[in-house]
């Protein structure tokens, strides 16, 4: 699930992301609207308006989805006269990672096919960064991660070969300082894998 809120570039509304859906439709009860499958009635998402009325001076950006956000939320979505409320529990969506195997892509002469573990699951995803190699700790955006540039990551298909999510660099992260070079984040070799990678850097900052 992402939140998102840019006042400036789209206007009072905090945007609510689950997934993608064959046919969307869209569904509006006061101030919030539910967008879901056409098809099978599965809920997509959520559009709520005059988002500045509970969140305040909130900057810009992707928004963390902690215990209390997620309640306040739940009661707009239920108080509108929705059903359908939001997860309690959210699964990081840009973690930690370790590139387990690498291969050079097929019809590629730059391009590598990485397995990643991610700890409770693994993911095959081709990297054209010159710096990737095998034995790396590396930072994952995984399907359905919102990117700071406002980039959604999907699945996607790279000269023939499926490729289920993105290592990132320091630049895509937002990072401060970060090298404007072509090269992915190598994270220091004791990092734990299948970690939100945001929340380890806020606490080695703080540290």
């Amino acid at each position: 699930m992402i939140l998102y809120y840019n006042r400036k570039g789209i206007g009072d509304t905090l945007i609510v992301y689950f997934k993608e859906g064959e046919k969307q439709a869209v569904q509006t009860l006061g101030s919030v609207t539910r967008i879901y499958d056409a098809a099978t009635n599965e809920t997509l998402g959520f559009n709520l308006f005059n988002a500045s009325t509970f969140l305040g001076t909130q900057e810009s950006g992707q928004l963390k989805a902690d215990d209390a956000l997620i309640h306040l939320l739940n009661q707009r979505i239920v108080r509108a006269g929705f059903d359908a409320i939001l997860p309690e529990t959210c699964e990081p969506m840009i973690v930690t990672g370790y590139v387990k195997e690498m291969k050079k892509h097929p019809d590629s002469d730059h391009m590598h096919v990485c397995k990643v573990d991610l700890g409770d699951e693994e993911l095959d995803i081709v990297c054209g960064a010159p710096n990737i190699d095998q034995g790396q700790k590396v930072v994952v955006a995984k399907i359905g991660a919102l990117m700071p540039n406002g980039t959604l990551i999907r699945p996607t298909v790279l000269r023939g070969v499926a490729s289920y999510g993105m290592i990132c660099s320091a630049r895509e992260l937002a990072l401060p300082n970060a090298p404007q070079k072509r090269g992915i984040l190598v994270l220091h070799s004791e990092t734990k894998i299948g970690q939100d990678f945001y929340e380890r850097a806020a606490h080695k900052m703080n540290a």
